[in-house]
């Protein structure tokens, strides 16, 4: 086993159990935002404002003590510092970072742990699970919640279907 790329033996929710994840989220916080807007949190946040109901806050120390606002919305230095307890913590940040983000999303009072693509760490799964938060790694909200709510064109996706039908937008 190569530390590089570790064997995975965590299973995480299976699909309906994320949609019923989704359904029970009322907001989110996103941690590691970016203003900028060629990064991953920038566009999942975009889309999180315009194509769903969930309330979103951005948490990233740095800019948030330099002022700045992330979609004209203001960016938190910590999950502490929010004004609500959040639902979900979507966490923009690298792998090794998941175990402090799982502890401060417990004491933040958070139900929901979702690490974003490529961010994977068992050790935060069992943290979490030992702490009674539900955790979903290496998934995009995004791309979960487009999917089974049948936006993935909208999305940015090629879903692979051709047709003469305009889509109904869902929201």
């Amino acid at each position: 086993m190569s530390t590089a790329n570790p064997e995975r033996t965590w299973t995480g929710p299976t699909a309906p159990e994320r949609l019923a994840i989704l359904r029970r989220t009322r907001s989110i916080a996103i941690v590691g935002a970016s203003d900028k807007p060629a990064r991953a949190s920038y566009f999942v946040a975009t889309y999180l404002l315009s194509s769903t109901t969930f309330d979103v806050y951005f948490v990233n120390p740095v800019l948030a003590d330099a002022g700045k606002q992330i979609l004209g919305h203001r960016v938190y230095a910590s999950l502490a510092d929010l004004p609500v307890v959040p639902d979900m913590v979507e966490v923009f940040r690298k792998s090794s970072d998941a175990p402090a983000v799982v502890a401060e999303a417990h004491t933040a009072g958070a139900k929901t742990v979702w690490l974003q693509l490529g961010v994977w760490n068992e050790d935060a799964a069992r943290q979490a699970e030992e702490l009674g938060l539900e955790i979903v790694m290496d998934r995009c909200v995004k791309i979960e919640h487009a999917r089974f709510h049948g936006g993935l064109n909208l999305a940015g996706f090629n879903t692979g279907v051709i047709s003469s039908r305009r889509q109904a937008i869902d929201r």
